[in-house]
């Protein structure tokens, strides 16, 4: 099976920077930390997104970034049979249209 254009290479495994989680920068994150691997959002960062602030809305994304890329990648074998991993491009981007979605649809009235 020959490479798809739709996905891309991806070897599974993300190089990080682990920092002290006190340093959070203006959306919540850690700085450097920005999977879904014990750091929180932060309610602000919620809300301004559910009230369409883009900024935000990418912040989110971020944070999920890592949980997004994992939902997407699949294994894929080469003409001689050996596995390789890729992450499905238009998977991905299916996820992170429906993650904006949700924000957009986000109740704050029911949240606070």
């Amino acid at each position: 099976m020959s490479r798809h254009s739709n996905y891309s290479k991806h070897g599974g495994q993300h190089s990080h920077s682990r920092s002290n989680p006190q340093q959070r920068n203006q959306h919540g994150h850690s700085n450097g930390n920005n999977h879904n691997g014990g750091s929180l959002l932060l309610f602000d960062v919620i809300e301004t997104a559910a009230m369409g602030d883009v900024e935000a809305i990418n912040a989110v994304l971020k944070h999920y970034e890592g949980y997004v890329i994992a939902l997407s990648t699949k294994r894929l074998f080469d003409e001689s049979g050996k596995p390789y991993m890729v992450v499905d491009n238009e998977m991905r981007r299916t996820l992170e249209t429906k993650l904006i979605v949700k924000i957009m649809q986000f109740d704050l009235n029911r949240a606070a």
